[in-house]
């Protein structure tokens, strides 16, 4: 009876694998595409022991590891702004390492906040503002500035908080400050192995005093801490809560009324045993066990216990959600709506050659909730979070595989469509051959790329068949452009080098087939830069107001009282943008004294904003008011 119950089952399943594939290519011919699956959650799956973990990582994926016995020594806490790589040991000593959205309240003025990339959802700076006062990170304080109306402004308070500043939120009146405190203890007696294991061969480790050395070393490790203030007297903020986590600082972002933090903890061996991360809130420390933690059966050349932490930043008694993640070395975190998106950079090296590809996770949340839904791997290493993007129920991603100076391995460029399945479903593979990405920009069924070796080629993809992908048209100009951001729907704003000065451009993609640059501005001298080719927080850009001002440095010609020298000069560069007249230099502003100054970063402009009409321009040490008409100074206010 079985047997003929399993004979039945059988030819059902391959009846039903018929049917399926003659109703694919039925659709197909019929220019229907078949519905996707329906998503599944990941087989992501969770340690049953310790044990479990620790043979995980030290048989069957056979990860490098670090391994020492500290001393009953009690961790030293490092200056603020040492940042050194975490976890390395230190010998004799210790070593140093170091869309702008519009927003208009009800009866306030007008003011700009934090270029981010998906609206809604905040990305941590080091300067908010709510439009009458400013919060100013600098250094490893945070000051608060009555900053509207202008000619009034001043500082109103500020904390100083032990640890590296990463970066704040404001709501209403709560203010979120993240930033990481490093320590280092002495070691008493270590060894350092690192595991490389072919196929079918076996990991031996080596014993714990394989290496005694006569000189001190010693431990760094780093935690990830969350303040939460309550600023309703922004003379007087008073402290409410903190949540600490093990780990170095990732990511976070800040979707309504939710606070979501990524740390990044490498795995480490000490005392015989792996450190597990810890979280540390006003409910006490928690350990995450083994059977808390998930995993993938993909192998990595290196693992991270990857960290999501959410909390209400408005209800100070809120719970702190939290999943960890046993995954490869997190690069970078893309986040929607819906989703937080972490990839993964990960080499297989062989004998004569090596691959690379990004695995990513798909993890939801919503309202503080967190869990991982699915997972998948695309070939090829991606640039930043700009390469990455969330549109309706796809997810897509750009990635460059090769390198440009192999002739055996020369450099291509690919962008991939995956469901929410992280399944690949369409793919566009083979651009720009011996060139790599440079920038990215996903725009709704758009996707503009900007590769780069020696001249830019601008690609124009279109994406609105997810299942084909395809090239529409692409421009060849001298230089490249590091950030791409939206104009309007036919119009792409470029920032990038042109030589050895920062360049920027106006793409037309009015003609999708056919894109121009429209307009271009070179910023003169031996030599520019500006922090907008690696920062979109530093980018400032109004439409509406045709308002575009970015941070510039760069060197220029002092004449002396018998010859000339070279100088150095940082500021703002403020410009009007239109599309009759591209980019028109207003003017500039500088926090410097006389205009001219050497190489010290204190007063280098980093960020600028406006509320109503005034330009703010913030550095480390000031806060400089000008008309935002005139660029007539209006105030200026010395931070502490």
């Amino acid at each position: 009876m079985q047997r003929e119950i399993k004979k039945k089952a059988a030819v059902y399943s391959i009846l039903a694998v018929l049917l399926a594939t003659i109703l694919g290519a039925v659709c197909l011919n019929f220019g229907i595409r078949p519905l996707l699956p329906q998503i599944s959650v990941s087989a992501l799956s969770t340690f049953s022991s310790y044990e479990e973990l620790e043979n995980y990582l030290n048989v069957v994926q056979k990860t490098p590891y670090y391994y020492m016995e500290i001393s009953e020594s009690p961790r030293i806490p490092l200056p603020p702004g040492v940042t050194p790589s975490v976890y390395s040991l230190y010998s004799a000593g210790i070593r140093e390492g170091v869309d702008v959205n519009t927003f208009v309240p009800q009866g306030g003025p007008e003011y700009s906040v934090t270029n981010v990339q998906v609206a809604g959802v905040d990305e941590a700076d080091l300067v908010k503002t709510d439009g009458e006062y400013m919060y100013i990170v600098s250094g490893n304080n945070v000051t608060i500035l009555k900053a509207y109306p202008a000619e009034d402004a001043e500082v109103l308070s500020q904390m100083s908080l032990n640890g590296t500043l990463r970066g704040i939120f404001i709501n209403g009146d709560r203010l979120a400050v993240f930033g990481e405190s490093y320590f280092y203890q002495p070691v008493e007696a270590y060894s350092v192995a690192e595991i490389i294991v072919r196929p079918n061969e076996t990991a031996i480790l080596p014993p714990l005093q394989a290496i005694i050395s006569p000189y001190p070393f010693y431990s760094t490790s780093s935690e990830t801490f969350v303040n939460v203030y309550d600023v309703s007297n922004r003379t007087n903020p008073i402290w409410i809560r903190d949540v600490t986590i093990n780990g170095s600082y990732f990511s976070s972002r800040m979707i309504g009324d939710y606070v979501y933090a990524v740390t990044s903890q490498p795995t480490l061996w000490r005392d015989s045993g792996v450190i597990l991360p810890t979280i540390v809130s006003q409910n006490g420390a928690e350990t995450i066990q083994p059977t808390e933690i998930y995993y993938s059966n993909v192998s990595d050349n290196s693992y991270e216990f990857t960290t999501i932490v959410a909390f209400n930043l408005k209800l100070d008694e809120s719970e702190t959600e939290h999943k960890t993640f046993l995954l490869g070395s997190a690069s970078c975190v893309y986040v929607s709506l819906n989703n937080i998106y972490i990839t993964m950079q990960k080499q297989e090296v062989f004998e004569t050659s090596w691959t690379e590809a990004t695995p990513v996770y798909r993890v939801r949340i919503r309202d503080g909730e967190i869990e991982c839904e699915a997972s998948g791997e695309v070939p090829g290493r991606m640039l930043n979070q700009f390469s990455m993007d969330e549109h309706g129920e796809y997810f897509r991603i750009a990635t460059t595989i090769g390198q440009t100076w192999s002739p055996e391995n020369p450099s291509q460029n690919n962008l991939y469509v995956l469901n929410m399945s992280l399944s690949i479903v369409g793919k566009l593979e083979g651009l720009a051959l011996t060139e790599r990405i440079y920038s990215a920009r996903f725009i709704g069924d758009k996707c503009y790329l900007v590769t780069f070796r020696q001249k830019d080629p601008f690609f124009v993809i279109d994406l609105n068949d997810s299942f084909e992908p395809k090239v529409l048209g692409y421009l060849i100009i001298p230089g490249f452009s590091d950030y791409l951001h939206p104009y309007d729907e036919n119009h792409i704003i470029g920032v990038g080098k042109e030589d050895s000065n920062v360049k920027l451009s106006l793409f037309d993609v009015t003609n999708v087939t056919a894109p121009a640059e429209k307009a271009k501005y070179i910023v003169q001298g031996d030599w520019s830069d500006s922090t907008a080719l690696t920062d979109h927080k530093a980018f400032l850009f109004d439409k509406s107001r045709q308002l575009l001002v970015i941070p510039v440095s760069m060197t220029v010609v002092v004449k002396g009282d018998e010859y000339y020298t070279k100088g150095f000069w940082q500021g703002a560069y403020v410009f009007n943008i239109t599309l009759s007249d591209g980019f028109v230099l207003r003017g500039n502003v500088t926090h410097q004294e006389n205009g001219v100054g050497d190489w010290e970063s204190s007063y280098w402009v980093n960020r600028a904003l406006y509320i109503h009409d005034v330009l703010y321009t913030i550095s480390n040490k000031k806060v400089k008011m000008n008309d935002l008409e005139t660029l007539q100074e209006i105030n200026e206010v010395e931070l502490p």
